[in-house]
């Protein structure tokens, strides 16, 4: 397991990555930093952990909304990318605190 710097909202951390993970991650880091961006830009939430919060729930939606052909073709188990995601982003706040 490596270790990565990634950049989210103007703010690095350093995230654990597993050996050949590095381009899903980053993928994942620009989705979840595209996501909060636009919250952000919206104006209407200040703080980033409730960003946080809410882009997660935008995105968990949309994996949710996917047609249950493309969801089982790409990822068997949605609850799985789900945990994950949550994962990532908690190891990403950091000291900011916990999502759940």
């Amino acid at each position: 397991m490596k270790q990565m710097e990634v950049t989210i909202l103007g703010q690095s951390y350093i995230l654990a990555c597993p050996d050949g993970g590095e381009a899903s991650l980053l993928a994942a880091v620009a989705t979840v930093d595209t996501e909060m961006s636009a919250i952000r830009d919206a104006g209407k939430v200040k703080a980033r952990e409730r960003m946080a919060v809410l882009a997660a729930l935008n995105l968990a939606y949309q994996l949710a909304e996917r047609p249950a052909a493309q969801a089982k073709a790409s990822a068997p188990d949605n609850s799985v990318q789900i945990d994950t995601l949550l994962k990532k982003i908690d190891a990403a706040l950091g000291s900011d605190g916990q999502l759940l």
